[in-house]
């Protein structure tokens, strides 16, 4: 019995790679592609593959909406995230959306073919930085570490003020608030200021709305 696999990823020449590097094996078969969520959703429900193969972030509906629509509708569906992204943000969304598996696209051939028959099987697959990165969310360890002075910029990102006003504010350089915000997004593991706060927010770092 051949693992049936269908890759959705927006990147025509990623999809076709990945496609024809799953190709090779006697025992997976890729029976389609899709551009989006919404796409990867309908193939799903069109083909009833063993695996999803998902990429996160697409136009449209996203990856993790996607996999949470997939696994709720489809039981039997597994989604397996190939994606270029690691922040704990995106780790999260993934796994509480249902997925069975997270790899990064710099994952070795082998490992790569491995995960897909081990979530065919319903079995986890995490790339090793992925697998830290939750460690480290589920332990909040990166949160504890933030300093005071990091807490009090991101308090004033909160409140909708720019680096300037919280320069101001603070009586520091907005570069040194821009150096602050930095630190702070590598310890939350986020890329940008919206994760920033929501991540905070949920871990008590800031108060609530």
């Amino acid at each position: 019995m051949s693992v049936r696999v269908v890759v959705a990823d927006d990147h025509p020449v990623v999809r076709s790679g990945i496609a024809a590097l799953l190709d090779l094996e006697p025992d997976l078969e890729v029976v389609g592609e899709a551009g989006d969520g919404e796409q990867a959703v309908a193939r799903a429900h069109e083909l009833r593959p063993d695996v999803v193969l998902m990429d996160l972030r697409m136009p449209g509906t996203d990856g993790a909406a996607a996999t949470a629509r997939i696994v709720a509708e489809l039981p039997g569906v597994h989604v397996l995230v190939l994606t270029t992204y690691e922040t704990d943000t995106d780790i999260l969304r993934a796994v509480e959306a249902g997925a069975t598996g997270y790899l990064l696209k710099d994952t070795p051939r082998e490992q790569l073919v491995a995960a897909v028959r081990a979530a065919a099987r319903g079995e986890s697959a995490l790339s090793p930085s992925v697998a830290r990165r939750l460690v480290q969310q589920v332990r909040g360890d990166n949160a504890d570490r933030l300093t005071p002075r990091e807490r009090e910029v991101l308090a004033g990102v909160a409140r909708g003020l720019s680096n300037a006003a919280i320069g101001r504010e603070l009586f520091i350089t907005e570069a040194t608030v821009k150096t602050h915000l930095l630190r702070a997004f590598a310890k939350l593991g986020v890329d940008d200021r919206t994760h920033a706060v929501t991540v905070a927010i949920a871990r008590g770092i800031l108060p609530g709305a």
